[in-house]
């Protein structure tokens, strides 16, 4: 991804405790997190991604379902969860896509995760830099307004269901357009023509996801910035569909913490009342 490097480079210079990597191989990175102190969580959609992430030195994992913002997988976190904990006990995990509420932090717990990311519901929260037209576009929508495919930056992905998104997501661009955005993300990325040229003939999907990512920002700028979404993307998860007004984090977390702990005893008051009705059967 463009500028991707420079960003880890500059992360670890300030010394931040904690890394977020993807998309990648970040042992490079993980060495320097790890030598002033600090740790590396890798965000996987799968097993696999999971070994090479722990391989090359992640120290946690967020596990990412089909139902997030932008790169989940094709596995939905119901499933996600419980495999990774089992595969990886020892291993933190966080869990990401589809959680916006208490009852959703619960369930990721009774899974296995050891905690949530709630990328979606703190982008639209009073404190979230997103621009205030895309964040009311998010309150209007429900958990079905979403589009997920690839043609956008080239990895499959959920985006807001708007106008623009439905445009970029219905078809690929044609080769030369392709060709031309490769070269323009790889002079971005500093990355030498001869390099390219090769790569367009013998790697063409490899091509189209560089191609695709440095064409995406401009889109993404405009809806996260500018609030325009009849050409702007806006990545965004299912659970949007949760969301209803925009809160300060401090409300958030407060209701989030207090609805977790309620589905929580709840849950305990009703696996007890079916214990006790065995018991009765029983007898």
């Amino acid at each position: 991804m463009p500028g991707a490097v420079q960003n880890a480079k500059v992360a670890i210079e300030e010394q931040v405790p904690l890394l977020n990597v993807s998309l990648g191989k970040a042992d490079w990175i993980s060495e320097a997190v790890h030598s002033y102190g600090g740790h590396v969580l890798a965000t996987v959609t799968n097993a696999k991604h999971a070994e090479a992430a722990l391989g090359a030195g992640a120290d946690a994992l967020m596990c990412t379902g089909h139902e997030a913002a932008a790169h989940g997988g094709d596995i939905t976190n119901l499933v996600l969860i419980p495999s990774l904990s089992r595969q990886f006990p020892d291993v933190p995990l966080v869990a990401a896509g589809g959680f916006a509420s208490g009852q959703g932090l619960a369930a990721a717990l009774t899974l296995g995760a050891d905690g949530v990311a709630m990328g979606t519901r703190f982008a639209v929260s009073k404190e979230s830099p997103l621009a205030q037209a895309t964040k009311e576009a998010v309150v209007r929508s429900g958990e079905a307004d979403t589009i997920y495919g690839s043609n956008f930056d080239g990895i499959p992905a959920r985006v807001l269901k708007t106008p623009g998104a439905a445009k970029v997501m219905n078809s690929r661009p044609s080769m030369p357009v392709v060709i031309y955005r490769a070269f323009q993300a790889a002079r971005q990325m500093k990355i030498p023509l001869w390099k390219v040229l090769p790569g367009i003939v013998s790697q063409w999907e490899k091509m189209f996801v560089i191609a695709q990512f440095g064409a995406a920002t401009q889109a993404i700028k405009a809806a996260t910035i500018e609030g325009e979404l009849d050409h702007g993307v806006q990545f965004i998860g299912q659970c949007q569909g949760l969301i209803d007004s925009i809160e300060s984090v401090d409300d958030i977390m407060l209701k989030v913490m207090d609805d977790a702990e309620q589905a929580l005893e709840q849950s305990f008051e009703l696996m007890n009342d079916s214990r006790d009705a065995r018991k009765e059967v029983v007898a």
